[in-house]
């Protein structure tokens, strides 16, 4: 039955609504694209930017795809950073294991989020991460 419920899950089949504005959606797709990876490379060098030298985070090789996965400090554990982060900063990230990583500690951003909010959060992530280690020290 398992078995039986992914193939169903991966197999499912097209809304009607979306099949219905395929056409167009496909006349968009070229500018839609640009603007999907304008965004995302924007976000990136920003966070790159933001990142510096001093940081205790360290961004993850990016190869492709619309995320950026940070290595945190193993101060904490990735459920415990991404909770934090949420109830105390209102900022939502995915750990690390969501993904499979073998270790701790990573958390996932998305680079699709709105160049204003990603900043806003991204800041608020780094805040939250520092003053973490400074009171440790």
């Amino acid at each position: 039955m398992e078995r039986l419920e992914w193939i169903a899950d991966t197999y499912l089949s097209v809304g009607t609504p979306v099949q219905h504005a395929a056409p167009r959606f496909l006349e968009i797709a070229r500018e839609m694209q640009g603007h999907i990876a304008r965004r995302i490379m924007d976000n990136l060098e920003w966070l790159r930017r933001a990142l510096g030298t001093d940081s205790p985070c360290r961004i993850l090789h990016v190869e492709g795809g619309w995320y950026a996965t940070l290595q945190v400090p193993r101060i904490r554990t990735e459920e415990e950073w991404v909770l934090d982060l949420l109830a105390g900063e209102d900022v939502l990230v995915q750990p690390g294991f969501f993904y499979d990583f073998d270790s701790e500690a990573f958390v996932v951003l998305s680079l699709l989020t709105a160049p204003e909010i990603f900043r806003e959060g991204a800041a608020r992530l780094l805040e939250t991460v520092s003053a973490a280690v400074a009171a440790l020290q």
